[in-house]
């Protein structure tokens, strides 16, 4: 049993919250959902004298918290939300694979730099049940393992890392650049790395957040040879992505099943031909998902409805992979750098942004591959072009400094 019990209800958004919270920060908890159990409903009320404030978070030393933002949740836990300095060489916004890739180049080559991210270090990786194609891990290695190790590296180097943090804004200082963050403060850099990733979209259906990486993913590459050999697999989503993911997902699986919100399928000519022409691939349209559930770690129903006719389908497949697409970790930016239609960041080829000294990398650069080894290989790249440009911003500096 973990020593942390989180008391909430499926319908609570600020359950949802802090139990997103706690898993990227690895914190172990146990989930006590109050609407199953009546005694664990007559606690809550014992312990608020009679309130059902939720989510009520209990600690190992008998300490609670009731319904608490994350900064709360954060200072219980005791993490680091504010830099130690005025001012850094480098400030990397993101805390993922390329953030903290960035950071230990940056460590080796004496850039002092400052990690700082809005979640849980270690990115979208360090949530992955587990990752089979990193290299260097013939076996596999779970996600959050990787992230600690990545997190341990940087910090042997001693790099500054922030989570819990929100970077709100940054913007030009003269040869400076200023970067505020959600509590308040405010440091000064030479160049800044943005590294915020993007986010896959999801479902928002019932059953859902309890399975992601157990059963629920978001990459086939990724996680679909775990499944070889299933009956069936789950694909949701009909669009260029769906339908390539789908197609890699056929070799491990006898049938594949596509399901698709709209009314016909979104990806390109070739794709659908693709699917068509198997019989292993079946396609609804018009088709919502509404609800997962599992046991043992693993998806075991799945509930769908056809909009047009109300029918209601009862799936059972191995596993569900979600491609419905990415949003880009980028609104907080407000138009202070260039970025495409779907709000992701544009670069030339040495990863530099419309903003002087403000550089981008990983899955939130237009053009990035959205994968872990490619993530690391950007911030390993990018940070190379950070050393270029601060070596030359240093030797501008002593021609100020000698006029």
């Amino acid at each position: 049993m973990a020593e942390i019990k989180v008391y909430g209800a499926p319908w609570c958004p600020d359950c949802k919250r802090s139990k997103k919270f706690l898993a990227e920060h690895r914190v172990t908890f146990d989930w006590i959902d109050i609407d199953e159990d009546a005694e664990d409903l007559a606690y809550v009320e014992r312990e608020q004298n009679g309130g059902r404030t939720i989510p009520m978070i209990v600690f190992p030393d008998g300490s609670r918290l009731l319904e608490p933002g994350d900064a709360e949740l954060a200072r219980k836990l005791g993490l680091r939300m504010e830099a130690e300095e005025h001012f850094y060489d480098l400030v990397i916004v993101g805390g993922g694979p390329a953030g903290l890739a960035a950071a230990i180049y940056a460590a080796r080559e004496g850039i002092d730099a400052l990690v700082v991210d809005s979640g849980g270090l270690g990115g979208q990786a360090g949530v992955t049940g587990r990752i089979d194609n990193y290299p260097g891990f013939p076996d596999g290695i779970a996600g959050g393992e990787l992230a600690d190790r990545f997190i341990a590296q940087a910090r042997r180097y001693g790099v500054e890392l922030l989570s819990a943090v929100q970077v709100d804004g940054i913007e030009p200082a003269g040869r400076e650049l200023r970067v505020r963050f959600g509590t308040g403060q405010e440091v000064a850099a030479y160049a800044v790395l943005l590294a915020t990733g993007s986010t896959y979209r999801r479902l928002g259906v019932p059953g859902e957040d309890d399975l992601i990486g157990a059963g629920v993913h978001f990459c086939a590459t990724c996680d679909g040879p775990f499944y070889r050999g299933a009956d069936e697999i789950l694909v949701i989503g009909g669009g260029n992505s769906g339908l390539e993911e789908a197609l890699f997902l056929g070799q491990f699986s006898q049938r594949i099943r596509i399901v698709e919100h709209g009314p016909t399928l979104k990806a390109s000519r070739l794709l659908q031909d693709k699917i068509a022409e198997n019989p292993n691939f079946t396609v609804h349209l018009n088709t919502d998902v509404e609800s997962l559930a599992g046991s043992g770690g693993r998806v075991s129903e799945v509930h769908a409805r056809e909009r047009l006719t109300g029918e209601a389908y009862v799936w059972h497949p191995a596993a569900a992979f979600v491609f419905i697409g990415l949003d880009p970790n980028t609104a907080w930016l407000d138009g202070s750098v260039e970025l495409d239609q779907w709000g992701f960041i544009r670069t030339d080829n040495a990863f530099a942004t419309s903003v002087p000294g403000v550089f981008a990398a990983g899955d939130v650069r237009v053009g990035s591959t959205k994968q872990l080894g490619s993530a690391v290989g950007e911030g390993i790249a990018a940070l190379i072009a950070i050393r270029a440009y601060l070596q030359q911003h240093s030797e501008m500096r002593r021609v100020d400094i000698n006029a």
